[in-house]
């Protein structure tokens, strides 16, 4: 039961659009985009929603801005904006708006399945992305070049690992370290390139079927009960930002998340479920 419920990652670099499988008298769509780190989790929850309840179409995105995401809830061209970090509250709500945190899930190192490496130490990273290691040999693996990825500074999973890891906060790479633009490129990237390692989330690594592995950080692994304990400690938010009060059919969706069934499928998707008051 529990994969049925995890998103093959090859669905979400596209984005994801979840037609009806049934037609009925009244059916409902709920137009969402916004963060394409968020984007992972909230399709198999909206890919589980629609099993429940077929009428109902949840149309995803391909990534929003933090600006532009805002303004098309504001004006209605979507119905639930996706963000991690950066929201003030206050102001959403002087605009009209709600915010639902709805999980928290461990930003990882992830490397193709070519690599037979399970963990690495802070100084690993720091020399790998520095271009002192560029061997998989020289961190316990075979012989075989690493292929590093970062996201873009200004991105969550890259802001993580920088608060995070102190050696690589303030690390220039170097161009041998492709940056990918979206979470999806990164995934992509992670399960087709041999030898490569790159920062994304427990969720993607949960969705590519055994193409991306996550390695330990410091020998703390970073599974979704380490992340409630705080002992594995790069997180990020998965945030819900609606309209207040949000409308119906959103709203309804927003209760599915909160009930045992969407908690089973955050759980699924290797993130911790966060209880929301009621919408």
């Amino acid at each position: 039961m529990r994969l049925r419920w995890v998103c093959h990652i090859g669905t979400l670099m596209l984005g994801l659009t979840l037609a009806p499988t049934t037609h009925a008298q009244t059916s409902e769509k709920i137009v969402v985009d916004g963060s394409t780190g968020v984007m992972p989790l909230v399709a198999a929850l909206a890919k589980a929603y629609q099993e429940q309840y077929p009428s109902v179409t949840v149309e995803m995105g391909k990534g929003l801005g933090t600006t532009a995401r805002l303004q098309a809830l504001a004006e209605g061209t979507i119905d639930i904006a996706l963000a991690s970090h950066g929201l003030v509250v206050e102001e959403l709500t002087r605009r009209g708006m709600a915010v639902h945190e709805i999980a928290k899930v461990a930003v990882v190192f992830g490397v193709n399945a070519s690599v037979p490496v399970t963990n690495v130490t802070d100084r690993h990273i720091c020399d790998t992305y520095a271009g002192k290691v560029t061997s998989w040999k020289d961190l316990g693996g075979p012989d075989l070049s690493i292929a590093p990825r970062t996201r873009p500074d200004s991105e969550v999973d890259a802001e993580v690992v920088r608060a995070k890891i102190a050696c690589l906060r303030d690390l220039t790479m170097p161009e041998r370290v492709k940056v990918m633009p979206r979470s999806g490129d990164m995934a992509k990237d992670l399960a087709t390139s041999e030898g490569a390692i790159g920062m994304t989330t427990a969720t993607v690594v949960e969705q590519s079927r055994g193409q991306i592995k996550a390695l330990s950080l410091n020998g703390v692994i970073p599974t979704a009960a380490n992340v409630a304990r705080q002992i594995y400690t790069l997180t990020r938010d998965s945030v819900l930002v609606t309209k207040a009060p949000p409308a119906p059919p959103v709203s309804r969706f927003i209760e599915f998340i909160r009930s045992s069934a969407g908690e089973a499928v955050i759980v699924a998707n290797g993130a911790v479920p966060v209880k929301l008051p009621p919408p």
